[in-house]
């Protein structure tokens, strides 16, 4: 039924500023408070809903982006991906094992890079405003696109070295870890690749039911999950790569082909962002201090703003450019799909971590939602008295909404 109403009132709900996040989350938390959802035992019956959500975003992100399109723009987001992420990465991991010693290694590690993608979708005002130049709204929409593939085996490892150091499960060697993800890897490129040469084969001889093409790519990317599991592959890391080759050999109708997956992914997502008030808010109402709230303002700016400095010298940024592409990193679905998921595997003992990253993704989800469109509005003026973009504007990837505004 909560569904059913933000249909019927997102429109004039989400003018007053109450984003579709912020509704389902405060859902999950009268839900909570009328004792429907038990907290305990909760994490462990969505792990399921969690980790087909994680599957379906990882896909259709990778997919949606025209890899081959990109070269333009090539250099800013290497530079974005391959210095920004691993620094802010560091910064998180340093800056919660100082703070909240008592964490542990993993646990710090486990913080600072499910905290380290962000979600484009909660700042539509800023990607989708044709008076911010297309380059900077290409910048962030790929570079949301692709950071929570790139973290999420940072992430998974963070979280079963936790286990392992808690008692919970074998230790597993780091390069045993690395086996797993190259074997996800080689079942999402294989997998993907095949299954987009297949459709785009399929669509060309007319074998292929229209209708049905976007139950065949939901399909394709559970199947590249759950192959990977079968092998002893990471599943998330095949999800992620299959959606890139997909996205590189399904040709000009891969993004037609996506909606379906995309609308499936929203109605999960919306089940998620639930789950997390249920679950994770309560656990930070019950924990939470003026640690975590310092730690949740640290990682939305300096923990990003300084990495995105440092990997945007000398590529001819200037210093409000820079400030505006650090401030516009919101945290999202990532970092809450990865809260759920370390609740489920270690159980009261990543009750501290999830204290931060709930603070955390909750104070992305107001300080976001409320500065995106004033904020897109005055960096746009300031880019337009500066001249039109050098080189002129390129095209810019369509953002899925995942429930962002």
């Amino acid at each position: 039924m909560a569904l059913f109403a933000w249909g019927l009132l997102s429109n004039r709900l989400e003018r007053a500023d109450v984003t579709a996040p912020i509704a389902f989350i405060a859902v999950g938390v009268t839900l909570a408070g009328l004792g429907l959802v038990h907290g305990p035992s909760a994490p462990e019956a969505v792990t399921p809903l969690v980790e087909l959500t994680l599957v379906w975003v990882l896909f259709s992100d990778a997919a949606r982006l025209p890899v081959q399109e990109l070269r333009r723009g090539l250099g800013g987001y290497v530079r974005l991906l391959a210095v920004g992420l691993p620094l802010t990465i560091l910064f998180g991991w340093g800056l919660a094992a100082w703070m909240f010693p008592g964490l542990g290694a993993w646990l710090a590690l486990f913080v600072g890079a499910a905290l380290a993608p962000t979600d484009a979708a909660l700042g539509v005002p800023v990607v989708t405003n044709p008076i911010i130049p297309s380059r900077i709204r290409q910048l962030i929409t790929v570079e949301s696109g692709l950071n929570d593939g790139i973290a999420t085996p940072v992430v998974m490892l963070a979280i079963a070295g936790a286990a392992a150091a808690a008692g919970l499960e074998p230790a597993e060697s780091a390069g045993h870890a690395a086996v797993e993800m190259l074997i996800g890897a080689a079942v999402g490129v294989g997998l993907g690749g095949l299954g987009g040469l297949a459709l785009r084969e399929a669509r060309r001889r007319g074998t292929a039911a229209e209708g049905f093409a976007g139950i065949a790519v939901l399909a394709l990317a559970l199947g590249a999950y759950a192959l990977a599991l079968a092998l002893h592959g990471n599943g998330f890391v095949a999800a992620f790569c299959g959606g890139l080759a997909f996205g590189a050999r399904a040709g000009r109708r891969a993004p037609a082909e996506l909606e379906f997956l995309e609308q499936m992914g929203t109605l999960l997502a919306s089940l998620v962002w639930m789950a997390f008030g249920a679950v994770a808010v309560p656990i930070m109402l019950d924990r939470i201090d003026a640690k975590d709230i310092v730690y949740a303002v640290l990682s939305l700016t300096v923990v990003r703003m300084l990495p995105v400095a440092v990997a945007t010298v000398g590529a001819g940024l200037g210093r409000i450019t820079i400030l505006f592409v650090g401030w516009f990193g919101p945290r999202g679905l990532a970092s809450l799909v990865f809260a759920l998921l370390a609740l489920d595997a270690l159980g009261t003992h990543a009750d501290e971590a999830v204290t931060v990253l709930a603070a955390t993704v909750l104070l992305s989800v107001v300080a976001h939602g409320l500065t995106a469109a004033p904020l897109a509005r005055r960096y746009g003026r300031f880019a337009a008295a500066a001249g039109p973009e050098p080189g002129g504007p390129v095209t810019v990837t369509r953002l899925r909404r995942r429930l962002g505004r």
